[in-house]
Formats: structure tokens, sequence, C-alpha cells
């Protein structure tokens, strides 16, 4: 099994020490006695708004609902070809004030998107294979675990370099981190490079929570159990629950705004709620097929009221 120390050992000793999910916590929770108060008796969750770095609209979008302190979490695709440096820049002088969020790692291994790591196999044009294949693949052990390894760690080393220190979590994009041989690697991984990180698991409050008719919840359920017990074997925190999921290619332009208040339903503390805000933009078009609903759930999240919407509901952003 190649470690991260093989792939990038000099670099890695040079950087500070990451900072976790209770820490970020604790740094709101502790800016001023009456906000913590106030919170204290609601329900504190993470927000995240996935693929930042897949195109320049989507992280303007972004950055803005982070500004408005109606998201605290946004996780990075570096693997992305748009993604560059001054992106990262932009979340940093963000986070550099008293306004504080969680930025994670968004590992990717889906096409149409490249590897980074030289020789990763298979590929489909240069590409990583699609969805559907990776997770054939990988429940029948037919990936190479050295080079997911490897591929891994050079996402995590993307990360550092682009933004000085370690993710304060990890997930993955079309929740590939969950699959058979790709979840050991960076358990292991994480485990080596981010100790003080939590990574996501996509199982919701309750496996009825959403009837059992939701196929994709009902797999990502199946994903999460095995995926929460090897975490926990690792000594590697997760989130307690998972909601946000829904089914893109059929949804209407208000769908986001119908599901949302049930997607709160339940959540125990530090639970995740995933949301896809942006705006479209040639590159978005280019690379996913997620376009208009992104700005549906972008003007949602960022109406006057929505704050609103979360108190009713018992909830504050951790």
């Amino acid at each position: 099994m190649i470690s991260a120390g093989q792939v990038w050992p000099a670099f890695w000793m040079t950087q500070q020490r990451p900072q976790g999910v209770g820490r970020l916590a604790e740094h709101q929770t502790t800016n001023g006695d009456a906000k913590a108060d106030a919170a204290a008796s609601q329900r504190p969750i993470w927000l995240c708004a996935d693929d930042y770095g897949i195109s320049e609209a989507v992280d303007k979008a972004i950055r803005d609902l982070l500004m408005r302190g109606h998201i605290n979490a946004t996780s990075v695709m570096v693997a992305a070809p748009s993604f560059q440096r001054a992106e990262a820049a932009s979340l940093k002088m963000l986070s550099a004030g008293s306004r504080r969020f969680g930025v994670g790692l968004h590992l990717t291994l889906t096409a149409p998107f490249k590897p980074l790591s030289e020789g990763f196999r298979p590929t489909r044009g240069g590409s990583f294979p699609p969805l559907a294949e990776m997770l054939v693949r990988g429940t029948l052990r037919l990936l190479d675990r050295n080079r997911l390894a490897i591929e891994i760690a050079t996402q995590l080393k993307a990360f550092v370099t682009a933004f000085g220190r370690a993710p304060d979590f990890v997930d993955g994009h079309q929740h590939v981190h969950l699959f058979p041989q790709v979840r050991e690697p960076l358990l292991e991984m994480v485990k080596e490079v981010a100790p003080h990180a939590w990574v996501r698991q996509c199982g919701r409050v309750s496996a009825r929570s959403g009837g059992l008719s939701d196929r994709k919840a009902l797999l990502l359920d199946a994903l999460s159990r095995r995926f929460r017990t090897l975490a926990a074997e690792q000594s590697i925190r997760t989130n307690p629950a998972f909601a946000g999921t829904y089914d893109f290619g059929a949804a209407t332009a208000d769908d986001f705004a119908k599901r949302f208040p049930g997607f709160l339903k339940g959540l125990p503390p530090q639970s995740v709620v995933m949301c896809h805000p942006g705006f479209v933009d040639a590159e978005l078009e280019r690379l996913d097929p997620l376009t208009r609903l992104r700005e549906s759930e972008y003007a949602y999240l960022a109406a006057e009221g929505f704050p609103a919407v979360l108190r009713a509901n018992g909830v504050v952003l951790a």
C-alpha cells in the first residue's frame, strides 16, 4: 500500500496542524456570549456547497453565500481544470476575519475529470471512468489500490498547496469516496495526512425517512454503513447524518425550496446538508449536467428570509 509519506514526505512535514470540525464549531459558538446562548437551544449543522472549483460562476455564487453567512462549508474540487490558486485565495480572504467556515476536499474520481497523478488506470480518453463503471469496478475489486492511493494523495497535496493547510473535512464528487476499494485508501490517507479532519458519510437519519422509493438514498445508506465502520476503526470522525439528495434529472426549479425544510427534519447536531448552488457559465455546461438547478438553489439560499427557515426548523449553522 502506497502511503502519503512515500508520495510527498518533505512537503507534508512543513504544513501546519489542520483544523477540524470541532475547532471550527468551537470558534463560532464562543464568538460572543449572546450568539452562543441563542444558538444553544438549536441544533448546529453543516450546510455544505459542493463543487467549488468546477467553474468561476459556481465559485462566485458559493463565495457570495459564504459571505452572507447563509452556508458554512464548501468542498473543493481541486481536479477541476479551472481550479486555480486565485480561487483558493478568495476563500482564504473570506475566512481571514471573524467569519469562519469549513473548507474540505471534494475527491474527484469520475468522468469527465482527469487524474492529477501520472499513470492512473483505468482511464477513458484520458479521463476517469464514468460513475457507474467506478462503482462496478470497486465492488468487483477491479481497481488498482496503489493507483487510487497515489491519486488521493495527489489531490490532498493539491489542496494543501492551494490553501496552505489540510482540509477540514473530506467528501467525494458523486459520493465516490464511499465506494469499495476507494474508501479504504482514502481513510488511510486522511488518517496519515489530515488526522484532525472529519469525513462525510451519506447515511440518512433513518433509512425510513425518505421511504423505500429513493433508490439513490438507499444505496448511499448501504455504502455509508460500511464506510462508518471503517472510519471508526481508524478513529476518524464522521457526521452523524446526511441530507440533501434529490433527483436532479427529474427536478423542477422549485424542488429544492420545497424539499429543504424536510432535509432538516430530525437531524442530530453536526449533521451535513449538501447543496449545489451556482451560476451557469460555459465551463459548467461543459463539465456537468447539473446547471440551471444550481441557480434555483442559489436563489433560495441567498434570500433574505433563508436564516428564518433554519431557525423555524430548530437548526443553526455550526
